[in-house]
């Protein structure tokens, strides 16, 4: 059974309010309502821009004659991202999640709008790459924010709240960039999302300086004070530490190495050989020094649920990426009718995280996990199924349904057995490895992926007049993206069953 007690020790706590009042609240009570109608709002921001972009995505890559970096277009953000979640988790550590929240929704909004204005496909790129890097920012910030400001009592409740925030955009999101796409021009998907910036930033800015700001007080004590599991940890006012600058540095190390990686993975030539080992070279020691140790050999406990995040997410996102180019370029869809196929993912998605948050399945979390994995690996499968003409369309909507339930199951309880396994002044460095590990898999899968599909002839699609691309691709370059991640999905079932330390009695 999960103990109820944080595994982080050392930190001081503020003082819990009375038993009564802390018993009864919630995530929408009086004192925490304000707070977490901010922050999920600037989850619901990430989300619309996710579905809404990734529904513009394959006519914007054909407009600027760049299907095949098609990939890169979407991992250019994971890549840069990774320095964001590093430079967030100290600067959120050191200093509070205020500061790099504020510039990462900043950020975000730029690299929005560097998109949207571009004329060619590497200012496209470089457009999504500073997004990636105010999204790196604001995750690890909203981690640190929750971690700091809301007792672990609350904590899957609001992770909960998180998942719900896609459900909306993920019905509304692709319907109307479609529209707005073959009506107005993809352009306007990307110049429009910024305006929604202002709200997010009203809304929590203002609670999260109340009741997050600052670093955190270390106690010499050994263990968690008895009220830890019913309260925040204090940010009382403290002398800053300074930035680490090794980890500051490997975290540079990691996102070039990344990009390297990806470009080799494009370029397929004997000469991509040569940015291959060179960003293989920074990657492996940057990676060593930033997760937790034993990370890729599954160690139990906090390890394998960094690793756990990377191959779910890795998994899933390399596989939804080429979902809407393989309905639009094989199947002949409109970009409005690709991009809702996925739509009914985020409210299944949303009932996988509130069935996580459910303090009776409390116990079984771990087992919740496997089967969520499970899913996943059988909807990526089922996949390359529609690319007979005989196959129904709607049966994407359907295995994908399920799929994004698994994720729910899975992503959520990672948050929260993070948040369980840290202490609190390490919450910004734990929230930061778990991250990383979730985007440099998208990365490196969405890069693998991207390789793939180009080497068996996926670049090839042409255009006509209508937003309607030609299906000239091969199949077999879809096959080759969706099969090897439903493996991987697969080990991270495995995965699930590392997550927890065994318990010695006696």
């Amino acid at each position: 059974m999960v103990d109820s007690e944080p595994r982080g020790a050392g930190v001081t706590q503020s003082p819990a309010p009375t038993p009564v009042a802390d018993g009864a609240e919630s995530v929408l009570s009086r004192s925490y309502r304000g707070l977490s109608i901010g922050i999920v709002s600037v989850v619901l921001l990430i989300a619309f821009e996710a579905m809404a972009v990734g529904t513009a995505m394959p006519v914007a890559a054909r407009e600027l004659d760049g299907i095949s970096v098609y990939g890169f277009a979407f991992s250019a953000y994971f890549t840069t991202s990774l320095f964001g979640m590093v430079l967030s988790g100290q600067w959120a550590d050191r200093r509070g999640p205020l500061g790099p929240l504020t510039a990462g929704i900043g950020a975000f909004a730029a690299g929005l709008v560097l998109s949207g204005t571009a004329g060619a496909m590497w200012l496209f790129v470089l457009g999504r790459a500073v997004q990636g890097l105010g999204g790196g920012l604001v995750i690890v910030a909203l981690y640190v924010v929750v971690g700091r400001a809301y007792p672990e009592r609350l904590r899957p409740s609001i992770m909960a709240a998180f998942a719900a925030s896609w459900v909306i955009p993920s019905v509304v999101g692709p319907l109307a960039s479609g529209a707005v796409t073959e009506q107005l021009g993809w352009r306007w998907v990307f110049l429009g999302i910024p305006a929604l910036v202002v709200l997010p930033l009203a809304l929590a800015l203002p609670q999260i300086r109340r009741r997050a700001s600052g670093p955190v007080t270390p106690s010499p004590s050994p263990s968690p004070s008895p009220s830890s599991s019913s309260s925040p940890p204090s940010s009382a006012s403290a002398p800053a530490p300074s930035f680490d600058r090794r980890r500051i540095r490997l975290a540079f190390g990691i996102s070039l190495g990344a990009g390297l990686l990806q470009y080799a993975a494009q370029d397929l030539s004997w000469w991509s050989l040569v940015p291959a080992a060179a960003g293989a070279g920074l990657l492996v020691p940057a990676v060593s020094g930033l997760l937790p140790k034993g990370t890729y050999r599954a160690v139990r406990g906090l390890p394998s649920v960094v690793l756990l995040r990377g191959v779910a997410a890795g998994s899933f996102v390399a596989a939804e990426s080429f979902v809407p180019l393989m309905l639009v370029t094989q199947r002949g869809l409109s970009p409005t009718l690709a991009g809702f196929s996925l739509a009914a993912g985020g409210g299944t998605w949303a009932l996988g995280s509130w069935v996580q948050a459910r303090a009776r399945v409390e116990p079984y979390r771990e087992r919740l996990m496997t089967v969520g994995m499970v899913l996943v690996a059988m909807a990526i499968t089922t996949l390359p199924g529609v690319l007979v003409d005989s196959v129904p369309v709607w049966i994407v909507a359907v295995v994908w349904a399920f799929g994004c339930f698994g994720m729910g199951l899975v992503i959520s309880s990672t948050s929260v057995l993070l948040l369980q396994l840290s202490a609190p002044e390490e919450a910004g460095t734990n929230s930061a490895a778990l991250q990383i590990s979730d985007g440099l898999t998208n990365a490196l899968l969405l890069a693998a992926g991207g390789a793939a599909f180009a080497a068996l002839g996926g670049g090839a699609v042409g255009h006509t007049a209508t937003t309607t691309a030609a299906a000239t691709s091969h199949p077999a370059a879809f096959v080759a993206v969706f099969l090897p991640m439903a493996g991987v999905a697969l080990v991270g079932a495995w995965v699930t069953t590392r997550l927890r330390k065994p318990v010695v009695i006696g």
